[in-house]
């Protein structure tokens, strides 16, 4: 049985104008035992002047690893999100972000395959979803970073093409980023999707989907930016916990929600949830 952590996407943060430090800083004082950072190309405005908490791959890798080691925290991925779809974006993107995820002490690279093109087909989408993630895994396999797919987009938030993104290529580096909130809004049962799937699932994304959004999206969207507190809406968590707790691998929930109060109420939620749990096995 593996280790279930509980960790913070720096999302969170995005609407607080608030800087990379800043939420290292408040991730720490809330209890989270892990972070998941967001890199990006080159240099922009607001990460500059430190009031967007994305942190640039021309950044030394080494400003993510110390403020994560001084405050006692671990990374549990980098959220380096690139249209595999399109390999002109997806293959230098990613192999820059194996690099810096390298030194930085990331294990795990988030991506998805983006938005459908109007001009290719399914099968030629296929041939290009393969391209970005082939190369990208070279450079990851000789340096130990996995690549965690996500369902997100056109394809991925259908369980059996899903299965077929994961399919692309045979390397143990690549696996399931499962983000619960997108397959809820793509209209399956995460729960069951995960149960299908935990095998392969190396990251998951603990996104919660409010009842309002629920009602609004649900089968209409392609997935979400970021869900509501995790307790607050239609995942059960504790049957989320369960399925990682029937698999060897160590899985870290990294809560992928959208304001500073809703990061407070997730941490709490689940740690009540995996206490109870440690609870119950110790009497056992």
């Amino acid at each position: 049985m593996g280790h279930v952590g509980i960790g913070l996407n720096l999302e969170a943060v995005r609407t607080s104008h608030k800087s990379f430090e800043w939420g290292v800083q408040f991730a720490a004082e809330l209890g989270y035992e892990y972070i998941e950072p967001m890199v990006h190309w080159g240099r922009e405005l607001l990460s500059e002047a430190r009031y967007f908490h994305s942190v640039s791959m021309l950044d030394d890798p080494y400003r993510i690893r110390d403020e994560v080691e001084k405050h006692g925290l671990k990374l549990s991925a980098l959220s380096s999100h690139s249209q595999a779809s399109k390999p002109e974006i997806a293959v230098e993107y990613l192999k820059q972000a194996a690099r810096f995820a390298t030194e930085a002490g990331a294990p795990i690279l988030n991506t998805h395959e983006g938005h459908k093109q109007p001009w290719t087909t399914m099968e030629e989408d296929f041939v290009l979803i393969r391209y970005s993630l082939m190369e990208a895994l070279k450079v990851c396999e000789r340096r130990g970073i996995k690549i965690g797919f996500e369902m997100h987009q056109t394809y991925s938030l259908k369980p059996d093409l899903y299965d077929k993104c994961l399919d692309l290529v045979d390397s143990p580096n690549l696996g399931a980023n499962f983000d619960t909130g997108n397959a809820y809004l793509g209209g399956e049962d995460p729960h069951e999707w995960l149960e299908r799937i935990k095998d392969r699932v190396i990251h998951i994304h603990a996104k919660d989907i409010s009842i309002e959004q629920s009602d609004a999206e649900r089968g209409k969207v392609m997935g979400t930016a970021v869900g509501c507190a995790c307790g607050d809406g239609v995942v059960d968590w504790k049957r989320i916990v369960d399925i990682c707790r029937s698999v060897p691998q160590d899985i870290v929930l990294s809560v992928e929600c959208g304001t500073l109060d809703q990061a407070e109420r997730s941490i709490s939620h689940l740690k009540s949830i995996i206490r109870s749990d440690q609870r119950q096995v110790a009497l056992t």
